[in-house]
């Protein structure tokens, strides 16, 4: 055979080999498409849920917000913005002598899974007008949002909104350090991809139970870089609200990976003894979710947020704090 021919044999087979390949990953990428149309695996949820309902912010502090007025269908749930890229419907101008309280927080206070009218936010909104009282309660919880984030929106964001109460509805990630993130092309447009790198990430990097515990222990060091910005942040919404004469609760929401054998209680009291100096009422949330077994409490198999059940638990162990006489 002449060595054109060879050549010609290698670019043939090359690229027979480089199309195989391609049409076999597109086919895999609709297979997956096509199984995750169910909305049930929480990791191409949260990714739609980025792709779909979040913009990348121009304030390197918050990395992301949310798309104003959008709406998405994410695991079997609606979540819809209005302008001010707030959960729910449209925010008008404040009422002097009516009451705003305004929630900050991630995920679980945007409410992962759960119907918008089932949120904690919601909740509370139900049973004050039970109540006889007409109070308006927002919801700003962004998803991969930690106290940093949410604090440094209110600031620049949403102070427009002057709220009478904000309630920080603090997890325990809230002090954790974020990256800006993003990804790349591939991870912003293809479920393969995504699938494949998260199958990599938790084959390099397992984690278990006790690692969890250790891994917030070592956040809530006094000196790591994630426990003093939040600090900071707590402090600067401190002030702030202390200029505005706008009072501020603390509700710190348990992890829900073990709620029958709870192990983050010295958390809790490091962010009780924390919020006092700061000018938070602390609430802990805890009372009203322990004993929980996973299945009762989750949003889905796989994921750890809680459900509409542990929205209703949790509004139910914080309404009778806001609902005392405000000073």
């Amino acid at each position: 055979m002449s060595p054109g021919k060879k050549t010609a044999g290698v670019v043939f087979g090359a690229l027979t080999f480089v199309v195989s390949v391609a049409v076999s990953l597109a086919i895999a990428e609709g297979v997956l498409r096509l199984k995750n149309t169910a909305m049930d695996n929480y990791d191409i949820e949260m990714w739609r849920y980025a792709r779909e309902m979040k913009v990348p912010s121009p304030n390197p502090l918050l990395g992301h917000e949310h798309k104003p007025s959008s709406s998405a269908v994410l695991q079997s749930v609606e979540i819809r913005t209005n302008d001010w890229g707030l959960r729910g419907g449209p925010v008008g101008p404040p009422v002097p002598g009516k009451r705003r309280i305004l929630f900050l927080g991630g995920s679980i206070t945007l409410g992962w899974g759960v119907k918008e009218q089932d949120t904690l936010s919601a909740r509370i909104e139900k049973m004050f007008a039970e109540h006889g009282q007409a109070v308006e309660v927002l919801n700003a919880g962004i998803g991969n949002y930690n106290a940093q984030r949410y604090v440094e929106r209110f600031l620049t964001r949403l102070t427009p909104l002057q709220p009478t109460d904000i309630v920080v509805h603090y997890f325990l990630r809230d002090a954790e350090v974020l990256e800006r993130g993003g990804g790349n092309v591939l991870l912003r447009n293809s479920e393969l991809a995504v699938m494949l790198w998260i199958l990599g990430n938790r084959v390099l990097q397992p984690t278990g139970g006790a690692s969890l515990v250790d891994h917030y222990r070592a956040v809530y060091e006094p000196a790591s870089p994630g426990f003093l910005a939040m600090t900071d942040s707590l402090r600067r919404l401190g002030e702030y609200a202390q200029r505005n004469h706008i009072r501020l609760y603390l509700a710190m929401v348990p992890d829900v990976h073990d709620l029958q054998h709870y192990r983050f209680q010295p958390i809790h009291e490091t962010m009780r003894r924390l919020a006092g100096p700061l000018g938070f009422v602390y609430v802990d949330l805890l009372p009203g979710l322990a004993g929980l077994a996973p299945q009762a409490i989750w949003a889905m198999p796989g994921d750890p947020h809680p459900n509409a059940l542990g929205h209703q638990r949790m509004a139910e162990t914080l309404y009778p704090i806001l609902a005392k006489t405000p000073e």
